[in-house]
């Protein structure tokens, strides 16, 4: 299955080519779209990028040793010894080439990609706990981290590049895996970083305000997600989330076998959820018992989402249940933190309207009778500003107490941040709100109003270790302030 080398034959053969210039080389034994990482024998793929445009590169990864360019044009000197190849796609290019380069990976391992706006990294990691808990050896590819089998690898992005993720598919079947499971989200689909991977199967989980930055319009949005099914297999299956208004666009023009889950819907698979506590729920999946200790809706629809796929990919289904019941809630997803004396904080990476008001209701639930739930969060800088002010008026909607402060501004400035969440407060709860820019000052002013009884909401970055401000990113791990805070 390992290739790790290309001949200029397969590479014709894998890409539609336009037009060329014929060079030497026959070998190449790197793949590269960064011309500063180029070295040896290699292919540069050129890709129009948001900020960068890798032609302005191909001058200088040629220098660097690059014996072919896949471009979109051709330079109108090219180096004799060096071949160019003009194609229509160049990112989608790189994709073939990156599966080429490390022998069609995704081909020999049961791959399954999670999308959606929010419950993409639980889904994902509860999957792969699962799979690795019936005894098999899994991979995963997610926000928070990349396990190939028992060992981890830092993540990067929520997908990472292709030639990055047939390096690890290939790794993971080098080392035996069977089943990888992966976050997909609507950046790679739309820059064509999970082209050529076959898909055994695909989930929707739903699709809420998000990532308006980039994609301009929900309805681009919506696009980006379903361009993901579009191109499934007739031998994969598509699971939708059939409680989501846009399941049925999502399903539209798949070729895959389509199931769905729901709690409000008739669907394949149902959850009822019989009992709710604070320390777990009792579910009823397909109207079988099981009990977790994940807590709030929106768990139930990614435990029944786990469910389902682990059914659909063969597992018996009291075998899947069973599992179900073993799953531990996942780092940084309502990450409860008690002190003493009876105070509780709770980390949670929600990050958008809908993942807020998701934690916001579950919290709201099991909050004791005069008691205050605070929340602390802020607004990520440089993504869409338009979810901002409506975040600010879910928060009001239930929290007793609100400390806006920085989440990661990057290069904004925090006080405008904060200044356009406040403006999605109602006016008469303006009093209830603190603006603190320092998150650890933010923080400690929280947990310092909180009384025995309180909840206290630290929102936005859940599992991440790290502030980014200005372009460089300082270590902070809002689970390590808490800690801190009850220790003294």
């Amino acid at each position: 299955m390992k290739m790790k080398k290309l001949h200029i034959n397969n590479i014709e053969n894998e890409l539609g080519i336009v037009r060329r210039h014929v060079g030497r080389c026959c070998w190449f034994d790197g793949l590269y779209f960064d011309s500063r990482k180029l070295k040896g024998d290699a292919v540069f793929v050129a890709i129009r990028g948001t900020r960068v445009d890798g032609h302005d590169f191909i001058h200088n990864a040629v220098t660097k040793g690059a014996k072919l360019v896949v471009c979109e044009m051709l330079p109108s000197t090219p180096e004799p010894d060096v071949h160019y190849f003009q194609v229509n796609d160049p990112a989608s290019a790189l994709a073939s080439l990156a599966s080429l380069f490390y022998g069609k990976p995704s081909q020999h391992i049961r791959l399954v990609g999670i999308t959606g706006t929010n419950g993409k990294t639980t889904t994902a990691t509860l999957l792969y706990n699962t799979f690795e808990n019936l005894g098999f050896k899994a991979g995963l590819l997610s926000t928070v981290r990349n396990y190939i089998h028992t060992s981890e690898i830092a993540a990067t992005h929520t997908t990472p590049d292709p030639v990055q993720i047939n390096a690890l598919l290939a790794e993971m079947v080098e080392h035996g895996c069977e089943y990888c499971f992966m976050e997909v989200s609507s950046h790679a689909v739309e820059q064509k970083r999970v082209d050529a991977l076959d898909f055994d199967g695909a989930v929707f989980t739903n699709i809420t305000h998000d990532h308006l930055d980039y994609h301009k319009t929900f309805s681009n949005y919506i696009q980006a997600k379903k361009a993901f099914f579009d191109v499934l297999s007739a031998d994969a299956f598509a699971l939708f989330n059939s409680d989501d208004k846009n399941a049925g666009v999502m399903a539209q023009n798949t070729k895959a076998s389509k199931k769905t889950f729901s709690i409000r819907n008739s669907s394949d698979f149902r959850v009822r959820i019989e009992e709710k506590h604070f320390e777990g729920m009792q579910l009823f999946i397909n109207d079988k018992e099981a009990w977790t200790q994940l807590i709030g809706t929106y768990n139930a629809y990614n435990l029944l989402a786990v469910y389902a796929v682990t059914v659909l990919l063969g597992i018996p289904e009291e075998e899947a249940l069973k599992a179900i019941t073993e799953l531990k809630p996942v780092e940084g997803r309502l990450e409860a933190i008690r002190s003493a004396d009876g105070k509780t904080a709770v980390v949670d990476y929600a990050h958008t309207p809908d993942a807020l008001e998701n934690v916001l209701t579950t919290l709201s639930e099991f909050k004791k009778e005069g008691r205050q739930l605070i929340c602390v969060f802020g607004a990520g800088g440089d993504r869409d500003t338009t979810k901002r002010p409506e975040m600010g008026r879910i928060a009001a909607l239930y929290c007793n107490k609100l400390v806006v402060t920085s989440d990661n501004p990057r290069s904004e400035d925090p006080e405008k941040i904060m200044e356009d969440i406040q403006t999605g407060i109602p006016h008469d709860q303006q009093t209830d709100v603190l603006k603190i820019s320092n998150r650890k000052e933010a923080i400690k002013v929280a947990w310092t109003l909180a009384k025995p009884g309180d909840l206290v909401l630290i929102a936005g970055k859940g599992h991440e270790t790290y502030q980014e401000i200005q372009g460089v990113k300082h270590h902070f791990d809002d689970r390590e302030v808490i800690y801190e805070l009850i220790k003294n």
